[in-house]
């Protein structure tokens, strides 16, 4: 699975956007898929994981109530909704596909795919 995210930019404090995650391949349901971020200086982090169905979603507590996770299996896409966006989130937003929910979420160690990143910057 080749995995490659899309639609990052500049946004003032507050404002809203929708990063996407394009996947190749016929596999793509078969994987839970996560959106990870790096800010500079700082290791990456968890940010959410969606099912491979799409029945079970979960949120880093730092964006719970403020980015919404889809995915689309006939498209092999993965969206971020981000609203309230806050200087804090500006990062390197990557998408990242695994076996299953749990190797996906912070402290498991399963990622079988990473995508390459999009910048994502919110101005105060």
């Amino acid at each position: 699975v080749q995995l490659q995210a899309s639609g990052g930019g500049l946004v003032q404090a507050g404002g809203s956007l929708r990063i996407s995650c394009a996947a190749s391949g016929r596999t793509f349901s078969y994987y839970a898929m996560g959106w990870f971020r790096q800010a500079p200086g700082k290791e990456r982090e968890f940010v959410s994981v969606i099912s491979s169905n799409g029945g079970t979603t979960y949120y880093a507590d730092s964006v719970k109530g403020r980015f919404t996770i889809s995915r689309d299996n006939v498209k092999n896409t993965v969206d971020l909704q981000m609203i309230s966006l806050e200087p804090e989130d500006t990062a390197v937003y990557y998408c990242a596909a695994g076996l299953a929910v749990n190797t996906v979420l912070p402290g498991a160690d399963g990622i079988r795919y990473w995508g390459k990143g999009t910048q994502v910057t919110v101005s105060s």
